[in-house]
């Protein structure tokens, strides 16, 4: 398959074999530019591995990863974050002693060398994006509040925003809203679809009334590969999607 040089991100013939068990084979994935596109699929599909192989965790067997035309399976995964790819893991790892405004302060890029670190200083601009970012994600009221006091889904949030103030051009969520409040998952669907007007985002996510509010594309993944793809409609109709949900 020719890669398409217009995709944000191309994946061709990616496999990955953990002692003789592939758990993703031959797998071919484009996003788009300013695209939303949500990953579903039974467990085992080989969605979280996904995510692992495009950030760096998991290193590919085969095949090619491309972000913006640039071979990543090859970077080390800090490498991979200075490309603009950012990742959020399926529980939340913020700061706990930390306050809200001081978990995005930390978040915030200083620089690729360590002379940038060194001599960071939180300016009038670094705290116009800090107080911005707690703005998007509904933390306004809590900047100063330490984050161990959030609840679950606010600590989404912050996380997100952590990931966000490092504006990513390709962000990736692992089950944002599992033990979400209905409200806060109301929220998480109006925040994601606020964030990806200027960027890409890829999310995996079981719930399917929330994929249903921010999904303009699926893709369902089984036993490694893409089993389907489309709109939500297409795909829930899709009788071999159906088989494989209703089998699990």
């Amino acid at each position: 398959m020719s890669t398409n040089t217009n995709f944000l991100l191309a994946i061709e013939d990616l496999t990955v074999s953990f002692d003789g068990f592939k758990a993703i084979e031959g797998l071919n994935f484009y996003v788009d530019s300013n695209e939303l596109r949500v990953v579903i699929g039974p467990n085992g599909a080989g969605k979280t591995t996904l995510l692992d192989l495009i950030c760096g965790k998991t290193k590919a067997t085969d095949g090619s990863i491309k972000f913006k035309n640039k071979e990543l399976t090859k970077l080390p995964e800090h490498r991979i974050v200075w490309e603009g790819v950012g990742r959020k893991f399926q529980t939340p790892s913020v700061y706990e002693a930390l306050t809200v405004y001081e978990n995005l302060e930390v978040s915030y890029p200083k620089g690729k060398s360590v002379f940038g670190s060194l001599f960071f200083k939180n300016t009038a601009e670094v705290d116009g994006k800090i107080r911005e970012i707690a703005e998007s994600i509904f933390l306004t009221d809590l900047l100063d509040r330490p984050a161990d006091e959030l609840s679950h889904g606010q600590k989404q949030w912050l996380e997100i925003g952590m990931l966000l103030i490092q504006d990513p051009e390709l962000l990736m969520l692992d089950e944002p809203v599992a033990g979400m409040s209905v409200s806060e998952r109301e929220k998480t669907a109006e925040l994601l679809n606020r964030i990806s007007k200027g960027r890409s985002v890829i999310v995996i996510e079981h719930d399917m009334d929330f994929v249903k509010e921010i999904a303009s594309k699926v893709t369902v993944m089984h036993q490694g590969n893409v089993l389907a793809e489309g709109d939500m409609e297409t795909v829930q109709s899709d009788p071999r999607v159906i088989e494989v949900y209703l089998g699990h």
